[in-house]
Parts: structure tokens; sequence; C-alpha cells
């Protein structure tokens, strides 16, 4: 059934035009009145509703039913990224949303090739976000991921935080895997560098400053495959998979 992300209140028993963005995907698939359609707005649950006038520029819909169903971890993970060059942190985005992450820290480090000014920084936020509710109407997800502004890390790093902060590392002497093996669920943030990875001044400031130092393995990994991967190590543990 056709999902599609509404960010508005939604009620049992509305009639409601749909946004132009979701009319032309309708018109797109060529769905016909009478089809059941999938709504969300982020707040939790999804509605059933069934579409009622299908134009070319209006499509209306009647909403049916409420559904508390949900698709998140059963712990919060965020996914703090250094800037990677050029579309990867799209990919990145979309595919933590897949995985379950539940907030996106998007971060400036010093080896970061990307450096946006103030403006590019918000169109590029609101790039990203179109890119999580799209990502969650996909893989059936009805919470949106947090995602927060752009960040230098120094200062980032420094700030307090209620869940532990993993940083990945090749020096570390532990691998993430067996830490996850020896802990309980909990939510966490992992820190992943740009390529080349993070500075050694920065992996030690972060240190400093509480986070733990563990190992994806042997082999290094590419800064859009390290978190997912990280992720789904996590999810593996923990039982979110």
């Amino acid at each position: 059934m056709p999902r599609f992300y509404l960010p508005q209140p939604l009620a049992i028993g509305q009639l409601i035009q749909l946004p132009d963005a979701v009319a032309h995907h309708i018109s797109v698939l060529r769905l016909a009145p009478g089809t059941l359609i999938t709504l969300f707005n982020g707040e939790g649950g999804e509605y059933s509703a069934v579409l009622d006038q299908v134009e070319k520029r209006r499509v209306s819909v009647e909403i049916k039913t409420h559904t508390a169903r949900e698709a998140e971890l059963p712990f919060g993970i965020t996914l703090a990224q250094a800037l990677p060059e050029a579309s990867k942190m799209d990919w990145i985005i979309e595919k933590a949303i897949e995985l379950g992450v539940s907030a996106i820290q998007p971060l400036a480090a010093q080896r970061c090739v990307v450096r946006l000014s103030a403006e590019r920084a918000e169109k590029k936020l609101a790039h990203w976000q179109a890119i999580i509710a799209s990502a969650s109407e996909q893989c059936g997800r009805n919470h949106l991921a947090r995602l927060g502004e752009l960040q230098d890390y120094k200062q980032w790093i420094t700030q307090q935080d209620m869940h532990r902060r993993i940083i990945l590392t090749p020096r570390a002497e532990q691998s993430l895997a067996d830490w996850a093996r020896h802990q309980s669920p909990q939510a966490v943030t992992l820190v992943i560098g740009p390529e080349g990875g993070l500075s050694e001044a920065e992996e030690d400031q972060a240190i400093r400053h509480g986070a733990l130092p563990l190992a994806m393995g042997p082999r290094i990994l590419r800064t859009e495959t390290a978190g997912l991967a990280a992720v789904s190590v996590l999810s593996a543990a923990w039982g979110g998979m």
C-alpha cells in the first residue's frame, strides 16, 4: 500500500486535500478513486485513507482508521556524521533511516572537504529533511528521525550529552561488537569522521570529554560505510534487526 508523509494533524473521518507533491506522486502512480493509501505525520502510528477525488492537480482523501504501528529500534541511535564529499551524505542519511537511526547530527570536522556557508547549510538541511521523510515513507517508519543543525566538531564534542558517545577509531583496543555483547541495550551516539577520518587531536578531544573509543575490526571502512555498519552491529547485538 502506498505510504505518504503529511506534516499536519490527522484524524479519523477527515476529508483532506493532499499537498501538490503527494498529489503529483499519486497521479504518476495512476491511482484511482477508492484506492487505499497510508498516511503518517511523524507523530506516531499511521492512518488508512481512501482516495476520494483524483484529478490532475487535486487529490482528496478520506481518513478511515488509525493503527498504532511502529517500526522503531528499541534503543536510540544518533549518527553524528562529519560531512563527506559530494552526495554521499544523502546516501548515508537514507540508509541510516532505513536501519532505524533516531537522529542525524551533521558535523564540520578538520578533514572535511565540504565547507558550507550558512545559506548553503540551510538549503542542505531542508534537502536532508526531505530525504528523511522519503526514506521513512519507503521503509515503514512512522516517526521521523531528528535532524540537528550543522555544528563545528570541536564545539559539539564538548557539549554534554545524556547518551554515551562512541568514537570509531582503528586506534581502539576493543571492538564495537565485543563491547555491545557485554552491554544492555541503551541510547548511544556514533561519531563518524569524514574521508581520511578524524584527526588524532579530534579523537583525543572526544576521549577527554568522555567518548568511548571502539574499533570496527581489522579493515578500514569508508565514511559512508562505517556508521551504517556500526548501526547494524548494535542492532544485531541488541535485538533491533
